[in-house]
């Protein structure tokens, strides 16, 4: 998968909305020219949305690498608050 993820800003992101989702490709959204979100589409049902956030999560992961962006603070923090979640749910 290439990592030249397009860069679209909000205007042309909701307008073309329906052709980003049906295409399934990574796009990242861009406010004034800095990149404030990205949308990674995914379809199907619960279990195949199981499997597309797992890529999606690995494809993110890739374009933060390709960016020199380390993500080990963040996905401490995401474990950190995920389990804190789960301790909260079962309580």
């Amino acid at each position: 998968m290439s990592m030249d993820t397009p860069k679209v800003g909000i205007r042309q992101f909701r307008a073309e909305l329906a052709q980003f989702l049906a295409s399934g490709t990574p796009v990242a959204v861009a406010r004034y020219g800095q990149i404030v979100g990205y949308f990674i589409p995914t379809q199907g049902q619960l279990e195949a949305n199981i499997a597309a956030f797992k890529k999606a999560g690995q494809t993110f992961g890739q374009i933060l690498g390709a960016q020199g962006v380390d993500i080990s603070p963040m996905m401490a923090d995401f474990k950190g608050n995920s389990a804190q979640q789960i301790t909260t749910k079962s309580k």
